[in-house]
Order: C-alpha cells, then structure tokens, then sequence
C-alpha cells in the first residue's frame, strides 16, 4: 500500500515491457493474416461470441465502412465515446481491452503503412464484419499468388 501513496513521477514505463507487448501483437496479427490466408474468412469464427459482437456492432456502427478504417475517426472525440459504449458491453470477455493491430485497409496485408493500434474489442468487431461481409476474401487470393510474399511485420 506504501508504494501507491508515492508520486506518479517516480515510476517511469518499463521499455520491456513494451517491447514484450509490441511482439505479442505482432505475432497476433501475423497469425491472423495467415488464417485469413488459410481458411475462408467467411467461415472463420475469431471468438465464441462473434454472433453478438457483430450485431451489436452494426446496430451501434450502422454506416461505419469496415473494408477501409479511417484512425481518426476511431480515434475523434466523437468515435472514443461510441466505441467506449461498445465496448462496456463486451468487458466480461477476457482480453477486450488489450492492444491490438488492425490493417487499416482489409485489401492489403500488415505493413507499418496499414497498422492501426487498437483494443482486441474493436479488433473483433471490424474483422467479424469484415468476414461476415466479404472484405477479407481478397486476403485468401493474395495467398494463391505464386509471387506472393510471407507475411513480415515490421514495427519498425
């Protein structure tokens, strides 16, 4: 109890500890990319509550074009007080509110360029919709190029 009565100034952000979180979601999203490339992302299930995640995404985000995010409308004053609502009703999930890495646009693979951070939340809900509506198939025929590139994420 001591420690919490000490001023915020003497704790400082532990660089391990980002790098350790900045790996896990980059193996996240690389292992993402290659179910997307593997299996039909229309049949792809990403939680137990995909059903509910979904719906109450497109009841809350009715016009919200999942197949190209724009950051700063997920991130505007107006967006954070939207997603906030959508998320209170997910916070019995475990891991809605770990950082996550979102493409930007569902056409093109991760690529610093195409990397949104993110809550796991709003990470679920956008691929869901973007499975459910045919966003991520292109992802698959990216895969049966014969040139195309192993998936390499970069956080530099």
């Amino acid at each position: 109890m001591d420690v919490l009565s000490r001023p915020a100034e003497e704790f400082v952000n532990d660089g391990t500890v980002e790098e350790l979180w900045a790996v896990k979601a980059v193996d996240h999203a690389e292992v993402h990319f290659n179910l997307l490339c593997s299996v039909d992302p229309r049949l792809l299930r990403l939680t137990p509550y995909d059903d509910e995640i979904y719906e109450q995404f497109r009841r809350m985000f009715p016009e919200m074009d999942v197949r190209v995010v724009n950051e700063t409308d997920l991130k505007s004053s107006e967006g954070k007080t939207r997603w906030r609502a959508y998320m209170e009703k997910f916070n019995r999930l475990e891991d809605f509110s770990y950082g996550t890495l979102l493409r930007s646009d569902a056409e093109e693979e991760f690529r610093p360029e195409n990397a949104i951070l993110v809550v796991r939340i709003q990470f679920w809900a956008i691929e869901v919709a973007r499975n459910r509506e045919g966003h991520n198939d292109s992802a698959r025929m990216v895969s049966e190029r014969k040139d195309a590139p192993e998936l390499r994420v970069s956080l530099d």
